[in-house]
């Protein structure tokens, strides 16, 4: 299944993807689970599925407004540096464990936003990534079972406020503004995706591409990542793991290139839709 997240009628709400429309769950099903994060959290995928399987009221896609697949999970953790074309950009070493960071729910954004870009930096870049949900929660996962841990895959831009990162070591703030992290447009159930390493992923700025690369690259693969990522918190039914972002980024390119007001990022990942976004400036 593809599932979106959408306000519509003043409300919001979810359903799944049906080409250019999203069938609306009943009206019991959306009363026990109100959210997406409340399905996962009672393992109901299977019935979602049931209860948009016939009969289930339509909605089309241009009447919404979209919201991040997952609006508010408990955990956004970030890998970084986890291909090798973004290590040797960045000039760093290699690592033996992941390289994680933290974001704030705050800093979702959904497909279609436009993502503001703070007014004293113009150092702001955008990062391609594939993140994945959790579906089922759990601590100590081993590598042998993290795929049964997890609900679904969809594009995230891990955008960076680049001036903001490098103030000191711990690169929080840079992170960490409101609204620079785009999510979706759709969660791909992982029945769908029966091999993520032969996905592709591609970030593009005005039309132009600027990475792409294959997630069989990943240095730290996705059964790495959960079970280390496990090892020190629990992981819960809605907590969103991106995987980190490849080579390409503007701030190591010669010269360095930012995106700036008005233009348009978009991350593609196959099978998993374009994340579309346009850039404004917060004033």
């Amino acid at each position: 299944m593809k599932l979106a997240t959408f306000q519509h009628a003043g409300h919001a709400v979810y359903g799944v993807v049906r080409g250019d429309d999203y069938l609306l769950p009943d009206a019991e099903f959306l009363r026990r689970h109100p959210d997406l994060l409340s399905v996962l959290a009672a393992d109901a995928l299977s019935g979602l599925a049931g209860a948009t399987a016939s009969g289930a009221a339509v909605v089309r896609a241009a009447d919404t407004r979209a919201l991040p697949v997952i609006p508010r999970p408990g955990k956004i953790v970030c890998v970084g540096l986890n291909y090798k074309t973004h290590v040797a950009e960045t000039k760093r070493a290699d690592s033996e464990y992941p390289s994680l960071f933290l974001r704030f729910t705050d800093t979702l954004a959904a497909q279609g936003d436009e993502v503001l870009r703070p007014a004293f930096s113009d150092r702001f870049d955008w990062e391609g990534e594939l993140a994945f949900v959790i579906g089922r929660g759990g601590r100590h996962i081993a590598k042998a079972d993290a795929f049964d841990h997890i609900a679904g895959y969809a594009c995230f831009n891990d955008i960076s406020v680049r001036d903001w990162q490098r103030h000191t070591h711990q690169f929080t703030p840079g992170k960490n503004f409101p609204g620079t992290a785009p999510f979706g447009p759709y969660l791909v159930t992982r029945d769908e995706v029966p091999d993520v390493t032969r996905l592709t992923l591609e970030t593009r700025l005005n039309g132009e591409v600027m990475q792409h690369a294959s997630l069989g690259d990943l240095i730290f693969d996705i059964p790495t990542i959960v079970e280390y990522v496990s090892r020190f918190t629990p992981l819960s039914p809605g907590d969103v793991i991106a995987t980190g972002t490849p080579g390409g980024v503007g701030d190591r390119r010669e010269p360095p290139r930012y995106m700036k007001h008005g233009d348009t990022v978009e991350v593609e990942i196959t099978g998993l839709g374009t994340l579309r976004n346009r850039i404004g400036t917060d004033a």
